[in-house]
């Protein structure tokens, strides 16, 4: 199937798209800020430069887009009908170097977290006390 778009246009649509910051970040962070937890963003002295990071407590925080992070079996996450090739590809890479990074932090002894778009945007309170349960938990093992 063709683009809809010249491919002016679609480097224009795609260049929007952010990086860092974004919607479901940013209420994540909020949710865990009001709650007492502190946190870099986006800290770029850690392996796979975390969303989130509490660097005290060695955790890792990532807040995944679900079409990015190519989320198996979730409603957000579908390949594109055009330049299918590009995209399987592009998206193998994401999952790879996902994967990769959390490795190399849980070697260094970071406690890594992902959270889902889907899941922020199906039941973000349930979600989010999740982790702080988790964050909470080792806080108290690092505290005793």
């Amino acid at each position: 199937m063709a683009d809809c778009f010249s491919k002016q246009k679609r480097r224009e649509v795609m260049s929007k798209i952010k990086s860092k910051d974004t919607q479901i970040e940013i209420k994540v962070r909020h949710w865990l800020y009001h709650r007492g937890i502190r946190y870099r963003k986006n800290c770029n002295t850690i392996v796979g430069k975390p969303d989130i990071a509490i660097q005290k407590y060695k955790i890792a925080i990532f807040v995944h887009g679900c079409f990015w992070h190519g989320h198996d079996n979730c409603k957000y996450y579908r390949l594109p009908k055009s330049n299918l090739e590009y995209w399987k590809e592009k998206l193998e890479k994401n999952k790879k170097r996902d994967k990769t990074n959390t490795e190399k932090l849980e070697q260094m002894g970071w406690n890594v977290f992902v959270v889902w778009e889907c899941q922020v945007k199906s039941d973000f309170e349930a979600t989010m006390m999740g982790l702080l349960k988790e964050i909470d938990k080792i806080k108290s093992m690092k505290e005793n």
